[in-house]
């Protein structure tokens, strides 16, 4: 059954066609749920429709409280979703709007704002924030009278430049005039029990200063006719699923153990995009529990207490704390804890105890400076468990009901011990294929393909940064994109080491893909790496980016994007006739057009 344009309708046949062929992908009860929303819309009035959690469009800005948020990974995008949630459930008007659709100018026409924000590598804004920030800290920047704001940042304590986003808005925003209305809070990788106590201080805040009802939410899922069909999974309501495949991809002689993995979806309703991210929850290694609580001198079943509630210490260990990652803050407390001058001075040091972390996990710090110490004391000092992230290496266009990852297993020699990754020991030596794993998608928007499917794009991914470049060409091998695209991928060996080597030329064959360069760095006497390539084909390049190709480069935040960044630079600078401050300037913009996107660790 169809609709047909006739006058009853007041539909034209363009847009009769457009809902003929929505109604053509839906499930039945996909069906009923948008029967029931566009029933609730009509009963709102012409033009009710916004966003779930928007104010109604018109709303007063004096009467609304704006949640912007700057987020890289996701994680402050769903800190800011529990804030609109939790506001409006105490009445208030909301408006949540990522930094990167948020109208610079627009800035002095709020008043009431809570900033939520992570900060990405040694100190750098999230991608969507950057025109904010610049704009915040150009001369266009407006005086902010009566402007009342909030900030909360997230980061990783082991940086240098920890939470340095959220430190720069909150002192930015007073320079500018605003009020602060509640301290600034900088949460660390384990933000999920700090974020649950901001949240309610900040809706009690704003509640004393916003009015109540200030705008007409929109019609919230679900709230009119069917309920919605699918669940929202997400870091703290995640899918228990199985683990389909776990297979070693890198050859027998390889130094690398590189996995596929494969995991069900089927039945879930759960979605996801090519450049999204699958968060993994894992349990800890049992065999390094028990030598931790061994060399602690602590009984595995002394209780402790986590959230209030008792548990074995060795539960607590496998299920609820952070046993591999090692931070600063640990080293500093554990020192303190147990009184070794020697610790104690390296902690004293900045330098010192960065080098000092970088080499090791926790269990290396116990087994250097054994001491006995009780349960509670020593949990004191950890982490809350924090999910991985993984880029996902499928499209739903050709995989559907399955998720597929491209997983580098983290085994090394350290201090005389083998050392293992928290979670990619866990999917590739603890996890039998079949058993249960518990996921959700972490959206990233800041890694997408472009929406004209005629644009070219260059995907820059050694290792297993190729994981997000297999997703995009397969859907736009599904999409029979137009679209030239152009693969720089490297590893050590070829015989080794050349990852979906079969399908890269099957999709060289099918046209989905128009190039490839590689780069196997131990395959010859000198070292050659994919910013070699990069340099090699400089003009071809060059011409591609004219032609308004996208860039997007995934791995190793360390050392291998910024060498890719340098090559790009070069090319920039030499191809395009730029000095190098020039250069620089042109791969912000690039940056600020969405056209040159990172996904980096």
């Amino acid at each position: 059954m169809s609709i047909q344009p006739t006058p009853n309708t007041g539909l034209d046949a363009n847009l009769v066609g457009q809902l003929n062929a929505l109604a053509a992908a839906l499930t039945p009860a996909q069906l009923a749920w948008v029967g029931g929303y566009f029933t609730g819309l009509s009963a709102q009035g012409a033009g009710a429709a916004l966003p779930a959690g928007s104010a109604a469009a018109g709303a007063a800005p004096d009467s609304v409280l704006t949640i912007l948020y700057g987020s890289q990974t996701g994680h402050a995008r769903s800190v800011a979703e529990e804030l609109r949630d939790a506001a409006q459930e105490a009445g208030l008007a909301v408006d949540i709007v990522s930094m990167g659709k948020f109208k610079e100018k627009n800035l002095k026409k709020l008043k009431y704002a809570a900033v939520i924000t992570s900060t990405q590598g040694e100190g750098d804004p999230p991608d969507d924030a950057l025109n904010l920030v610049e704009y915040m800290n150009s001369t266009k920047a407006p005086k902010l009278e009566n402007f009342k704001y909030a900030v909360l940042g997230l980061g990783d304590s082991s940086y240098e430049f920890y939470c340095k986003t959220g430190k720069d808005f909150d002192a930015r925003l007073e320079e500018l005039g605003g009020e602060r209305i509640l301290d600034r809070v900088d949460l660390d990788v384990d933000f999920d029990d700090g974020a649950e106590a901001w949240i309610p201080k900040a809706v009690e805040a704003f509640k004393d200063l916003v009015p109540a009802g200030g705008g007409a939410a929109a019609p919230a899922i679900g709230s009119f006719g069917a309920a919605a069909p699918a669940v929202h999974y997400s870091r703290k309501k995640p899918l228990q699923t199985r683990l389909l495949t776990c297979q070693k991809i890198t050859g027998r002689d390889s130094e690398k153990d590189i996995r596929h993995i494969e995991i069900d979806l089927e039945g879930s309703g759960l979605t996801y995009q090519p450049g999204d991210a699958l968060g993994i929850w894992f349990k800890n290694d049992e065999e390094l529990a028990d030598d931790i609580l061994s060399l602690l001198e602590i009984d595995p079943g002394e209780i402790v207490h986590v959230n209030d509630e008792p548990k074995p210490v060795k539960d607590a260990l496998l299920e609820t704390y952070e046993l591999t990652q090692l931070h600063p803050a640990f080293v500093t407390e554990y020192a303190e804890l147990t009184e070794q001058a020697e610790l104690m001075k390296i902690a004293a040091e900045t330098e010192s105890l960065r080098e000092y972390v970088e080499t090791r996990q926790i269990i290396d710090v116990v087994r250097e400076y054994p001491d006995a110490l009780a349960a509670e004391a020593f949990i004191g000092l950890l982490r809350k468990l924090t999910p991985r992230l993984y880029s996902i290496a499928s499209s739903q266009s050709e995989v559907e009901e399955e998720v597929h990852l491209t997983l580098g297993v983290v085994a090394y020699e350290a201090h005389g011990y083998p050392h293992l990754g928290g979670a990619s020991g866990y999917l590739a030596h603890r996890l039998n294929e079949g058993e249960d794993v518990l996921i959700y998608v972490e959206s990233n928007d800041n890694f997408r393909l472009p929406e004209d499917p005629n644009k070219p794009v260059i995907m820059i991914g050694p290792g297993t940064g190729i994981a997000p470049f297999r997703a995009f060409v397969q859907e736009r091998a599904a999409q029979d994109a137009p679209g030239d695209s152009w693969l720089f991928f490297g590893n050590p060996h070829f015989t080794e080491d050349f990852l979906y080597q079969t399908e890269w030329q099957d999709f060289l064959a099918d046209g989905a893909l128009t190039k490839i360069d590689l780069a196997f760095s131990r395959d010859q006497e000198h070292k050659v790496y994919v910013q070699h390539r990069i340099t090699e084909q400089a003009q071809e390049i060059w011409n591609w980016i004219q032609r308004g190709a996208h860039i997007y480069v995934c791995g190793d935040e360390s050392r291998m994007a910024h060498d890719v960044h340098q090559a790009l630079l070069d090319v920039v600078a030499e191809k395009g006739g730029y000095t190098t401050e020039e250069a620089e300037d042109y791969l912000v913009q690039l940056r600020k057009d969405g056209r040159y996107q990172k996904d980096v660790y």
